[in-house]
């Protein structure tokens, strides 16, 4: 089309282009269609092959010997997450909402790395988050049942927030107090490691989560005493989260599954909350409206 049958026909120069863009989110975003889930399976499997020659650039008698074939290849996938990540800002029609999503982050930050690596070189082996874009999985073979029990256990931890703050703070002053106690214990004794009070808290940490690295260990009676209560109490701190958070996951689940309620009021005994669709009040039985 030339000039003047753009100024003559400027809407249908316009509907073409829309029509364009549209037919373009379809393929990017969508996952329904066959080339839909034809560009997201090929953008998984690039994902993978980058996330690969990251760690294949990580190790020495690779990368000495195939440097220049990885360095090419990682730019080449670079610009197509580029130029793919450019097509997405221009099919949306609000870019800046696609821009701050998690997906618009995850994919930012999968292409970042590899552009820093020009002026730091250790910072390009953080293209390694570009695996996070793997949770396009769900959504390209319809695994929702899955995102949905992530959401549940999500929900679950923010639920129990108020809770695990509390008790995190208790395990704190625990950890204090025992590494405080330990010190005075063991400081005494050079060989036993606990040679001040911040590297005493560490060991009280590092055993109450019943992690025990050996680094550090009593020598005194008393110092193993203690001890010995501390890794007995780290088996309560570990079931304790679990259980705040397995309960809370556990009241959602029946608030999902209980009948929705809505706040209609009785005329005759005035009573609330009853169920969507009811007729007549659960109390007196008095027609609703």
């Amino acid at each position: 089309m030339n000039l003047e049958d753009k100024l003559m026909f400027p809407k249908m120069e316009k509907s073409k282009q829309s029509r364009f863009r549209d037919r373009l989110f379809e393929i990017i975003f969508e996952s329904d269609t066959f080339y839909g889930k034809l560009f997201n399976i090929c953008l998984l499997i690039l994902i993978l092959i980058s996330v690969a020659l990251v760690m294949f650039e990580s190790v020495d008698s690779i990368n000495a010997k195939y440097h220049r074939e990885l360095v090419i290849w990682e730019w080449v996938i670079t610009i197509l997450f580029t130029l793919e990540y450019i097509l997405r800002l221009y099919t949306v029609r609000k870019p800046w909402r696609y821009f701050f999503s998690f997906y618009g982050i995850i994919d930012l930050l999968s292409i970042l790395p590899t552009y820093m690596g020009i002026f730091y070189p250790s910072s390009k082996y953080l293209s390694s988050i570009r695996i996070l874009r793997l949770f396009r999985i769900f959504r390209i073979f319809g695994l929702t049942d899955f995102l949905r029990g992530g959401n549940t256990i999500l929900l679950a931890l923010r639920n129990s927030r108020a809770k695990i703050v509390v008790f995190l703070s208790f395990v704190t002053l625990i950890v204090v107090v025992i590494g405080s106690i330990m010190y005075v214990v063991e400081g005494k004794h050079p060989e036993s490691g606990f040679t001040s009070i911040p590297t005493s808290i560490y060991w009280a940490v590092v055993t109450l989560t019943t992690v025990g690295y050996g680094d550090i260990a009593p020598v005194t009676a008393f110092g193993k005493f203690l001890a010995s209560i501390v890794m007995i109490i780290g088996y309560g701190v570990i079931a304790v989260p679990t259980g705040i958070v397995t309960a809370e996951a556990v009241k959602g689940a029946r608030k999902e599954n209980e009948p929705q309620k809505n706040s209609q009021v009785c005329q005759h005994c005035h009573d609330s909350k009853h169920l969507d669709g009811a007729n007549f009040c659960k109390t007196c039985g008095y027609p609703l409206h």
